[in-house]
């Protein structure tokens, strides 16, 4: 009499779970080269066909596109949370938020997709995902800023928020001037001095 045949198992959940690293690790490298050449305007259906996977798979990974960006922009967002504690123990408190603000707007404008990823979108509101990398780069810049205010060298009005806003919107109102890093810096100089006359 014939055995009765076992059921198939199931592929292993350690099996799953490094199939899935793998996917994840392709799928990242692949959206690197895609945001590089086209910033936000990024198309996770081009990055799915590139990887050899279905759209689905990609958008478990991430499941908006700025869940893509912020994965993205994640290694750029670490190394200017280092380079803030580095400028921590800076002689001059406000040359030391200064430097590090200047950077972060250089960071949006030479990296494309940063300063999407950095702006608040809230058509895409998500209770469950929030923006971690501008709660990242407003995390950097909030000892940064306390130590300036508490030197009064830097106005107590201010906010980690508004710091990241006004970096972002620099960013993206020079996007597309034909030298945007150079406008970007002026503009960010000029914010910095003011448009009131000095006294």
């Amino acid at each position: 009499m014939p055995m009765p045949q076992q059921p198939e198992r199931s592929e292993r959940p350690e099996r799953q779970r490094a199939d899935a690293r793998r996917n994840y690790a392709r799928i990242l490298a692949v959206a690197e080269q895609e945001v590089a050449a086209h910033g936000a305007d990024a198309s996770l259906e081009k990055i799915a066909r590139t990887v050899g996977v279905g759209s689905a798979t990609v958008r478990r990974h991430f499941p908006t596109r700025r869940a893509l960006l912020e994965a993205v922009a994640q290694e750029r967002i670490t190394a200017l949370g280092a380079r803030a504690h580095d400028l921590a123990d800076h002689d001059d408190s406000r040359a030391a938020l200064l430097e590090w603000l200047g950077e972060v707007v250089e960071y949006c404008v030479c990296a494309r997709g940063l300063a999407a990823a950095l702006s608040y979108d809230f058509a895409e509101t998500d209770p469950v995902h929030e923006n971690s990398c501008a709660a990242d780069l407003e995390a950097a810049a909030a000892p940064l800023l306390d130590r300036a205010v508490r030197d009064g060298r830097a106005s107590p009005d201010a906010t980690p928020a508004d710091l990241i806003a006004l970096a972002v919107g620099i960013a993206l109102a020079t996007a597309g001037h034909p030298d945007p890093a150079a406008r970007a810096h002026r503009l960010f100089q000029l914010t910095v001095a003011g448009i009131s006359p000095q006294r």
